[in-house]
């Protein structure tokens, strides 16, 4: 900048060349005498007259006038534009001149600044004739900064007071900080003298805020879900959901998406906008859930000692919930089995459901056992429409002396009892507090304030 001023303050004293140093004195005012008169008015003495007076400006280099029937012909080359329209119209008020026919041809040196010095000039005048209003005009924009920045706080006070969550106090505070910072950004360029810019940006904000919302529809999308979400709470920070297929517990929601950690330890993030629009299963919301698996029992057996043995047997386990009361009914009749279903309802808190689906088909099973009530296996079973002819083999051992059935069921009787949990079902414990330990001490990968 000190050497830009420099050159401006020195040129008009040094300049480039002598040349230079004759034409910048007139060229602030290049207004050529509104009459010149020539003594005996003819063709011969208009084109002298004429041809003289380009030589002595010296702004021309091989200045050649020509005059026919009052018609001027001006040739040769003019140092500047403007020293070829101030030799035009010379030409046109000269006493005795019809028509002028200009074709001097301007050529400027490439080592000629003169026509950049100029502008650098000129905006140096108008910069320094333009800088008290720039003056006023930035005390101005700073006033309607700080009165911007004290309306957002205000609104996000008082949004605050009325248990307003953090994203939707800023919300609110921008959009009560925005129209006071656009007020104030007009006001200041109307006292610049740039109304029409004032206008332009006016109404350029709302096509600008069309733009923007077709570049960045995606993330405008997740932004107005998290808003949502926070409004609507259908979860908290801890809590264990499912979405599209994908079960973990909540570690935070921020503008962009929502942060899982499911039972394999992975962290999964779901855009905002794909929850707001997907079905969410919240299992913490009601910690009562319910599971079921299915026995099949053979065609021979009576279906109500079944159904008394494993009801028994699943109202006995400690993990299984009282009320409400477990059931166990026929589901469908197989090729082999008649299907009953088990539901039973328990604590999703404290246990796990696999884990007392696991136990109670284990007791189940060693019950129905215990009674004599068989299982078939429909992938074994063979039929024989017309018999099968059977004879013993004098190796084998005869019918009468194979072992009955009430020494098998002495044999269960003296088997220990199936225990409620086995080392392999891990104490039935809901493992939903060692994935929040293990995300406690996780780095969760999406950066941003928790909107829950």
């Amino acid at each position: 900048m000190v050497f830009l001023l420099t050159i401006l303050l020195l040129v008009p004293l040094s300049g480039i060349s002598a040349g230079q140093q004759e034409a910048e004195a007139p060229a602030a005012g290049l207004t050529p005498p509104e009459r010149v008169e020539v003594e005996a008015a003819s063709d011969p003495a208009i084109a002298e007259r004429l041809e003289g007076i380009l030589e002595s400006t010296g702004w021309f280099e091989a200045p050649s006038v020509a005059a026919r029937e009052g018609v001027v012909f001006i040739d040769g080359r003019a140092m500047r534009r403007e020293y070829r329209e101030w030799a035009g119209q010379l030409a046109a008020n000269t006493e005795g001149v019809a028509a002028v026919v200009n074709r001097l041809k301007v050529e400027r040196s490439p080592w000629d600044f003169s026509p950049a010095l100029e502008e650098l000039r000129d905006l140096w005048q108008e910069a320094i004739k333009t800088f008290p209003l720039f003056a006023f005009a930035v005390v101005i924009l700073a006033v309607f900064l700080l009165l911007t920045l004290f309306t957002a706080e205000i609104i996000r006070r008082l949004l605050g007071r009325r248990g307003v969550k953090p994203l939707l106090r800023d919300v609110g505070a921008k959009a009560a900080a925005i129209p006071v910072f656009l007020v104030g950004l007009y006001i200041v360029l109307k006292v610049s003298g740039l109304s029409r810019l004032a206008l332009t940006v006016l109404g350029g904000t709302g096509i600008a805020g069309l733009v923007i919302g077709i570049a960045f529809r995606d993330i405008l999308e997740n932004f107005l879900a998290s808003i949502l979400i926070s409004t609507r709470n259908p979860f908290k920070s801890g809590d264990l959901i499912e979405i599209e297929g994908r079960t973990g517990v909540v570690q935070k929601v921020t503008t962009r998406g929502t942060v899982l950690m499911d039972f394999d330890g992975n962290h999964v993030q779901i855009p905002n906008a794909t929850i707001y629009k997907s079905t969410i299963i919240n299992y913490t919301a009601n910690p009562r859930r319910r599971m079921d698996f299915t026995v099949g029992i053979g065609y021979e057996d009576a279906i109500g000692e079944a159904q008394t043995a494993a009801l028994a047997t699943v109202s006995s386990h400690p993990a299984v919930l009282a009320d409400p009361e477990p059931l166990v009914l026929v589901e469908s009749l197989g090729a082999a089995t008649v299907n009953l279903r088990v539901y039973f309802w328990f604590d999703g808190i404290r246990y796990n459901g696999p884990k007392i689906r696991s136990s109670l088909i284990r007791r189940v099973k060693r019950s129905f056992m215990d009674q004599g009530i068989s299982m078939p296996d429909e992938a074994r079973e063979i039929v024989f429409p017309r018999g099968v002819p059977v004879r013993l083999s004098r190796e084998e051992v005869p019918l009468e002396e194979a072992p009955p059935a009430e020494i098998r069921r002495a044999e269960l009787e003296a088997e220990p009892e199936e225990p409620v949990a086995t080392a392999a079902e891990g104490a039935l414990e809901s493992e939903e507090g060692k994935i929040r330990e293990q995300a406690r001490t996780a780095r969760v990968p999406e950066e941003g304030e928790d909107l829950l």
